[in-house]
């Protein structure tokens, strides 16, 4: 072999090293991936700033509204988690009509991040959560139940049921919690907001209500904003212990 055949023949093997390596999604866009949770396949979107942050980063994991998958909060996350170098994970909830317990979580979740924890510079005492709507209540139950593995949580558009107070014994962590709401919200109204609210802060919680006059339900109208405030409250939070997650049987 000559040289110019053993310089063409390490340059493939580097191209093929490179396709790889290659990450789950190229960095800068948005990747529908696949993780084995509990025997089932699970999907999942994710997005990495470019270039791939080289300190450990935050990562906020999404969860969203009934009739949706994982793309959609991921889509108006990204611009800024490009700007504060943020990793995303958007996860689909096995219908997508709503999340459920135990089959969306707190199991999936979790085993999703430790996934992410393999592949990428995951700070692991800033992974938040953050939902709208459907995903915004099943975050605060996260929140709750896995206080001291998620760090904080944002929601736009979500509450706790009645009849999952007792879920708020669950927490040995009082997990600080940002919920955000229209005034004008017809499936999220204020009455019903501010008593998820008042429990809360009932138990000692760290509770941020903020109420947008005039604003509905449509958090995609309003997502740049959102966003920004919800990141703002996140990013003050930090986990000052090695996460724990709890195991549910």
């Amino acid at each position: 072999m000559n040289s110019e055949q053993g310089g063409l023949h390490l340059l493939l093997f580097f191209c093929f090293v490179g396709l790889v390596l290659q990450p789950e999604g190229a960095t800068g866009k948005i990747a529908r991936n696949t993780i084995i949770s509990e025997g089932r396949e699970r999907s999942y979107y994710l997005f990495v700033p470019k270039p791939v942050p080289a300190a450990p980063a935050p990562l906020i994991v999404t969860l969203h509204g009934s009739g949706r998958n994982g793309r959609i909060l991921l889509e108006n996350w990204k611009s800024l988690a490009q700007k504060e170098g943020i990793i995303l994970a958007g996860p689909d909830a096995l219908n997508p009509a709503f999340w459920g317990m135990p089959a969306d979580g707190p199991a999936f979740i979790c085993a999703l991040v430790e996934a992410l924890k393999t592949k990428y510079p995951v700070h692991p005492g800033r992974v938040y959560l953050f939902g709208h709507s459907a995903g915004a209540s099943f975050a605060i139950l996260l929140a709750l139940m896995e206080s001291e593995y998620f760090a904080a949580a944002a929601v736009h558009a979500g509450s706790l049921a009645r009849e999952n107070y007792h879920v708020l014994d669950y927490a040995k962590r009082k997990t600080p919690i940002s919920i955000f709401v229209g005034t004008n919200d017809p499936l999220f109204p204020l009455p019903i907001v501010r008593e998820t609210r008042e429990a809360l802060l009932g138990r000692g919680f760290s509770v941020q209500l903020t109420e947008i006059p005039g604003h509905n339900h449509n958090y995609y109208s309003r997502a740049g904003e959102i966003n920004r405030d919800a990141w703002e409250f996140l990013r003050k939070h930090e986990l000052g212990a090695k996460p724990y997650y709890k195991k549910y049987p």
